[in-house]
């Protein structure tokens, strides 16, 4: 008798329950994505011509070939970039965290431990003189 008022507890999902709404998920992503290129393929209109099947380099006409010699200075460029952006991600939440309670003395030497590790690197561009324009 005592069983029948007992509460049952609700089922618990599987293991896989969860990879297969994942999976779920994904079908449907692919499906809408190969969906939406058929329609665009089958609505779209299509007249080609020369002009239009041209490279199209900023509205300029293409001359010569496709291949351009860069410098290497460039890309240390960028590189350097990348680090003082990297720099910048990382400055911003830490002004934010460091003012509430809980975080001091600790998090101001791991900030000054990142930001001296960057003036190595800039150190080290600047004797190798990478900085200077030339």
């Amino acid at each position: 008798m005592e069983a029948l008022g007992a509460a049952t507890a609700p089922a618990q999902p599987g293991y896989f329950h969860g990879y297969a709404v994942v999976g779920l998920l994904a079908v449907v992503g692919v499906l809408f994505v190969s969906t939406a290129f058929s329609a665009n393929r089958l609505l779209r209109p299509f007249a080609p011509t020369p002009e239009k099947l041209l490279a199209y380099e900023c509205g300029v006409d293409p001359v010569g070939e496709g291949w351009a010699h860069t410098q290497i200075r460039y890309y240390i460029y960028a590189f350097l970039y990348v680090i003082f952006a990297v720099d910048a991600i990382f400055l911003f939440p830490w002004a934010t965290v460091f003012a509430a309670p809980g975080f001091g003395a600790g998090t101001l030497i791991e900030m000054f431990v990142f930001l001296g590790f960057l003036a190595v690197g800039l150190l080290y561009a600047w004797k190798k003189g990478v900085l200077e324009w030339t």
